[in-house]
């Protein structure tokens, strides 16, 4: 039987934090607690509360808190005095690496790529992207889409849809033109026909792109899927006009929608992949841009980063590879549990009249506005859950819990988002008879 959530009453001295620490933090303040451990889907802190975690690092620990898999391999390799940082030098760990994600995860798939380490954090991974497909195709403009969100450095967020985070920038974000994703005019317009009319049209004001960069699901831009049609036609377009094209898969891959790839079910080959968040399975810092190997056209040292070689976070990734990826068997539980996270999420939203959003476990209920869903989130960080919203008005309930969660752990966490989802609507009720 799994542990029930015991949530804390008291917030902790934030003194030290206010004192030391920007403004600019966030997450700690929808959570305020001082968290001291963390295991499977279960998060502890100071005062002995213990939480379910349906937030799970934003999708960067797909295989929960310190898996004990993951963890052995890394404190055996710490332990043998395995090399730490290695920049871009050969390490047994790169090596082994290197060679389970061909054997395991690129030749199954009859992926032919190349992997490039890039500084450690997913928007070091796109500005990589960017970079190259720029130097490949000897253009500038990126074609970006509504509510895509790809990093905060100044590349990556010049293809970013959010506002708030393009006014962070302080400089023009230039060289990137925003269309409309699938569906953002509603079920009956085809944006990827938009789109092709557009770059066909030489009047249209539409530079010649460097490259196309999608999401398959926007995760932070509130779950909106795209169909598996439109990414094809996307795919083509990409294709038929000389860009390059590029799946942004740091939160959506490592299996977040019930594939390694996010993009496979869609029967398509990217010719750049940028990766992140739970590549290192672990939590520590690691992304890679995969691309076809043609396209690697840089010079020796032309784009690098210090902490591209972090060798412990090779260690656990090539963990998680082998002990999760060697067949389908958890692939087809991912999918299971997606299904079941569906039908619940489904349920609750007919019952309040509100819409469901995402693929895979990477779903969400859309409650109309950021006030509700506020309060939905805080109701379920009381009762001894952590969730947060997405969305461009922070609109979305969303649900990112370990894809390692068992299916009691799943319902426990659902049953109190049910019952704050009740307890909203009677809020919300209550304030419009007053």
């Amino acid at each position: 039987m799994s542990p029930t959530p015991k949530p804390s009453t008291k917030r902790p001295n934030t003194a030290l934090y206010d004192r030391m620490e920007s403004k600019v933090r966030s997450y700690c303040n929808a959570l305020p607690r001082q968290f001291t451990s963390a295991q499977g889907v279960w998060m502890q802190d100071d005062q002995g509360g213990r939480y379910l975690d349906f937030l799970a690092g934003c999708s960067s620990l797909n295989y929960g808190h310190n898996h004990p898999v993951l963890k052995q391999a890394l404190l055996d390799y710490i332990a043998r005095d395995g090399v730490t940082l290695g920049l871009d030098l050969y390490t047994e760990a790169k090596a082994d690496f290197l060679d389970t994600l061909e054997q395991v995860i690129l030749k199954p798939r009859r992926l032919p790529y190349k992997a490039m380490f890039t500084g450690p954090t997913g928007t070091n991974a796109v500005e990589a992207a960017l970079k190259l497909a720029r130097k490949v195709t000897g253009r500038r403009n990126v074609i970006a889409f509504t509510n895509g969100f790809h990093g905060m450095t100044l590349g990556a967020l010049a293809c970013t849809g959010n506002d708030g985070k393009r006014k962070g920038a302080g400089v023009p974000l230039a060289d990137v033109s925003h269309e409309a994703y699938d569906g953002y005019f509603g079920p009956d317009v085809d944006t990827a026909a938009m789109l092709e009319r557009r770059l066909a049209d030489h009047s249209s004001g539409l530079d010649a792109p460097a490259a196309i960069l999608v999401e398959t699901v926007q995760g932070e831009g509130g779950l909106n899927a795209a169909s598996f049609a439109w990414l094809r036609k996307i795919a083509e377009i990409a294709r038929n006009h000389g860009a390059l094209f590029i799946v942004d898969d740091i939160q959506a891959g490592c299996g977040r929608t019930g594939h390694f790839f996010s993009f496979e079910p869609a029967g398509i080959v990217p010719d750049i992949v940028t990766m992140a968040k739970s590549l290192s399975g672990f939590g520590l810092p690691m992304a890679l841009t995969l691309f076809k190997p043609e396209l690697d056209q840089w010079k020796p040292g032309e784009h690098n980063g210090t902490f591209r070689g972090n060798n412990h976070a090779f260690v656990t990734a090539t963990a998680a590879l082998r002990h999760f990826w060697q067949d389908d068997r958890f692939a087809a539980t991912v999918r299971r549990r997606g299904t079941q996270l569906a039908e619940r999420l489904e349920a609750m939203a007919a019952q309040h009249q509100f819409t469901t959003c995402g693929r895979g476990m990477m779903r969400g209920i859309n409650v109309g506005t950021g006030v509700r869903a506020a309060a939905i989130t805080r109701y379920c960080f009381d009762k001894g859950l952590i969730i947060e919203t997405s969305g461009a008005d922070d609109e979305i309930v969303k649900v990112l819990a370990p894809l390692t969660i068992s299916e009691d752990e799943l319902n426990q966490g659902l049953d109190i988002l049910e019952t704050a989802l009740s307890v909203a609507e009677a809020d919300a009720l209550s304030m419009a008879a007053e």
